[in-house]
C-alpha cells in the first residue's frame, strides 16, 4: 500500500547558525512522522553535531544520497547528504563564513531541484545568512536578496510574493527587500492586483472557500481621500476594483493603523501590505514573545511562505541565531509551524488534482 504521507524536504540553513539544532528538536517529536515524511537536505555531520547540542544523543542521523533510500522512521533523521562542510569539528559556529554560506545555498538549490523533479511534495527552509551566502556566490557573479529570490530564479517564476503567517494571521507583501523610498515607488496597480490574486489563491490553497482580502493603504489613514497622499486613489483603489470584478472579495484601502487589529479579530483572512515592515512588524509582534522575568524568548513563531511558485515553499520566520548556536536553547516552534503550513498547502493542491 502506498504511503500517503507527504515527503517534506527541510534545508538545514546556515550550519553556523541554529538551523541544525531546531531541526533536530522538531524531528524528535514522533507525531511529526504521523503527518509527513521529513527529509533534511544538507550535511549529515552538522545534524549529528546538533543532536549533542540539544541533548538528544539517542537520535540516529542517517545519510542518504537519494530520496528512495530514506526510511522516514521516528527516532532516525534522514539527511540527503551533500557533504558541504569539510571538517565539522573545526567549522566555526556563530560566524559568517564562505563555507557556511555556500552550504546553505547548495542545500536550498538541491531542495528546489528535488521538488521540481517531483521527488518531494513540499519544501521548508531554515534561516540562511545573506552576507555569508553572497560572499560564497560572489565569485560566480551571483547575488540573491534571500530565499524568495533564489526560489523565483530557479523555478523561473516572475510573479511571486512573500506571505507571513502566525496561525490564521496572514499578510502578503507588494514589496519586501528594498528601501522604503523604492517600496513607495513600487505601489502600482498591476503589482497590487497581482498580490491580491496571490494572497487570495494562497487562502484557497489552505482550504478557505471564499477568502476575504483586506488591502492596506500606503499612507497614514489610507491617504484620507488624498489629504496625505494620492497613491490610494491613483494605484490601490483601481487594483481593488479590478480584483472585485474577478470575483475576489477584496476590501480597502484600509487604514494601516487599524487593519491588523481587525485581521487579528477575524474580520479578514489576509491583508495585502504595501511594504516589508508594514506586514512584518504586526506578525512578529504576535509571534515573537519575550518573557521579561525569565529573560528569554517564550515563543518564536511565524511562517514565511513564497506565493506564486510551481512548488511549495514555507520557512521559519526568524534569523540564523548565531548568538544562540551550540546552546541547545533555540525554539523550534517556527519550524514546526512551517512544516504544518507546508502540509496544509500540499493537501490543498492534492485535493485539486
Amino acid at each position: 500500500m502506498a504511503d500517503a504521507r507527504p515527503i517534506v524536504a527541510i534545508t538545514m540553513g546556515d550550519p553556523a547558525g541554529n538551523g541544525p539544532e531546531i531541526t533536530v528538536k522538531a524531528l524528535t517529536d514522533p507525531s511529526l512522522y504521523d503527518r509527513c515524511r521529513p527529509l533534511v537536505v544538507g550535511d549529515a555531520k552538522m545534524i549529528e553535531q546538533a543532536t549533542g547540542f540539544v541533548q538528544h544523543p539517542e537520535v540516529r542521523v542517517r545519510a542518504v544520497s537519494r530520496v528512495e533510500e530514506a526510511r522516514f522512521e521516528a527516532g532516525t533523521i534522514d539527511v540527503y547528504h551533500l557533504d558541504l562542510i569539510e571538517d565539522a569539528s573545526a567549522f566555526k559556529l556563530g560566524e559568517v563564513s564562505v563555507e557556511g554560506g555556500n552550504a546553505a545555498f547548495q542545500s536550498v538549490k538541491k531542495t528546489i531541484e528535488l521538488a521540481l523533479a517531483g521527488e518531494v511534495d513540499a519544501t521548508v527552509t531554515n534561516a540562511l545568512n545573506k552576507e555569508a551566502m553572497n560572499l560564497a556566490l560572489a565569485p560566480q557573479g551571483l547575488h540573491f536578496d534571500g530565499h524568495t529570490e533564489i526560489y523565483a530564479t530557479y523555478t523561473h517564476t516572475k510573479k511571486y510574493a512573500m506571505m507571513l503567517a502566525h496561525h490564521d494571521f496572514r499578510v502578503v507583501h507588494v514589496s519586501t527587500h528594498c528601501s522604503l523610498r523604492e517600496a513607495c515607488a513600487r505601489v502600482k496597480t498591476p503589482r497590487v492586483l497581482e498580490v491580491i490574486r496571490l494572497g487570495w489563491q494562497a487562502c484557497r490553497d489552505l482550504g478557505i472557500e471564499n477568502p476575504k482580502v483586506a488591502v492596506a493603504g500606503l499612507n497614514p489613514h489610507a491617504g484620507e481621500n488624498g489629504l496625505f497622499g494620492t497613491e490610494e486613489i491613483d494605484e490601490i483603489i483601481p487594483a481593488i476594483q479590478l480584483a472585485q470584478a474577478e470575483g475576489i472579495d477584496a476590501v480597502g484601502p484600509c487604514p494601516p493603523d487599524t487593519v491588523f487589529s481587525q485581521l487579528h479579530g477575524g474580520w479578514y483572512d489576509i491583508v495585502v501590505c504595501m511594504y516589508h515592515d508594514q506586514g512584518h512588524i504586526p506578525t512578529k509582534l504576535l509571534g515573537f514573545v519575550y518573557d521579561r522575568e525569565e529573560k528569554g524568548w517564550k515563543a518564536v513563531e511565524g511562517v514565511n511562505v513564497t506565493l506564486g511558485l510551481p512548488i511549495i515553499r514555507t520557512s521559519v520566520d526568524h534569523g540564523t541565531g548565531f548568538d544562540l548556536v551550540g546552546k541547545g536553547t533555540s525554539n523550534e516552534l517556527s519550524l514546526v509551524n512551517a512544516i504544518d503550513y507546508a502540509l496544509r498547502m500540499a493537501a490543498g493542491r492534492q485535493s485539486k488534482k
